[in-house]
């Protein structure tokens, strides 16, 4: 017969245990998902934050998101150290910088600081600690960069600048020049310079494109005339001593003569005279478009030009997909083929050369 187990009752201690025992085990907490448990107790630590506080975050975020925002767009000033702009990556539609301004521009920064930005672009391959272009504001930054030559004050040795980031290379030139068009008007020349030189380098294909969008505000009437000064830089531009100071209606005689075929005329005549100031060297160019004007009417005259005439006004001028330009000139030497563009070196006139030669010896490839 098995003995029978003695039942005991319990204390109040061990009723107390089985209590909190069954507590534990039948608590909410205990079918909380791990995740939300840790929510849970992270929440019963945290500090309780009031509704003050609470609408102060609130703003300092969306000014933090404003700031971010209005960096992106080119709309925060700066202060961007003189050490890290390269004022030269950019080739300048202005080609000189009048003395007696500058003196003003440089005194006026001096008594009452820099009262307009500088536009800047960050440069995709910056060289040493140089991260900046010069988009617009080329005669403040040389200002400013001459008062800290000159005192080597704290406050000179950064400049106020905006950082803006064209979407294209082409953009890049349209807005120098249209900055430039607005504050401080270009010479004809110095328009027509920037026009032909874009195309060199390779930013637009032809000098019509490079007018038609870096003056898209322009007239027609200007715009022709600014192809016209572009054509003397093209010609003239390394023989010409005070070319920014050529009128509109100079620019348009002299690019007249030269389309007419007058080029080496003219720059044998200019390479020889030694000339003091711009009228001087207009006397020695008007001399010889005078003489171009006077023979264009002898050969109106009377009728239709002669097919010699009408040989040196067409024909002159090739221009290639690329942006090259070849122009076939005539002297008492024999015909020139003058080649320019973006691509153009001695490695390319060597190998058109060889290809002439084996053309004239009878090997047409």
């Amino acid at each position: 017969m098995a003995k029978r187990r003695k039942l005991r009752t319990p204390s109040a201690e061990d009723l107390q245990k089985i209590e909190d025992e069954f507590r534990r085990e039948t608590s909410p907490a205990s079918a909380m998902a791990p995740i939300s448990q840790v929510a849970a107790e992270a929440a019963q630590v945290a500090p309780v934050v009031d509704a003050e506080t609470r609408a102060k975050q609130a703003r300092d975020e969306a000014d933090a998101e404003t700031l971010r925002a209005s960096q992106e767009a080119g709309l925060l000033i700066q202060e961007i150290p003189l050490s890290q702009i390269n004022p030269t990556d950019l080739v300048r539609d202005r080609l000189q910088l009048d003395e007696a301004d500058m003196q003003e521009l440089q005194t006026s920064i001096q008594l009452n600081g820099l009262r307009l930005p500088i536009e800047l672009y960050e440069l995709s391959n910056p060289v040493d600690e140089r991260r900046y272009g010069i988009l617009s504001g080329y005669r403040r930054f040389k200002a400013v960069h001459r008062l800290f030559a000159l005192t080597e004050a704290k406050q000179f040795a950064t400049i106020k600048a905006l950082i803006r980031q064209p979407a294209s290379v082409p953009d890049t030139f349209t807005a120098m020049v249209e900055e430039n068009e607005v504050r401080a008007d270009l010479s004809p020349f110095e328009r027509g310079r920037i026009s032909s030189m874009s195309v060199q380098m390779g930013v637009f294909s032809s000098t019509e494109e490079a007018v038609n969008v870096m003056f898209a505000s322009a007239s027609k009437a200007k715009r022709s005339k600014i192809r016209s000064f572009a054509v003397i830089f093209d010609e003239l531009g390394d023989v010409l001593t005070f070319p920014e100071a050529l009128s509109e209606k100079q620019g348009l005689r002299l690019s007249a003569a030269l389309r007419g075929g007058g080029e080496m005329a003219l720059r044998n005549v200019l390479a020889d005279a030694v000339v003091e100031d711009a009228a001087q060297e207009w006397q020695v160019i008007e001399s010889e478009v005078d003489k171009f004007e006077s023979k264009a009417r002898n050969e109106t005259r009377g009728g239709r030009p002669s097919k010699k005439a009408l040989s040196k006004m067409t024909g002159r001028e090739v221009r290639t997909n690329g942006g090259m330009i070849l122009r076939r000139e005539e002297d008492n030497d024999g015909y020139i083929i003058r080649v320019r563009g973006a691509g153009v070196d001695q490695s390319l006139m060597d190998e058109l050369m060889d290809i002439l030669r084996r053309r004239l010896d009878g090997f047409d490839d």
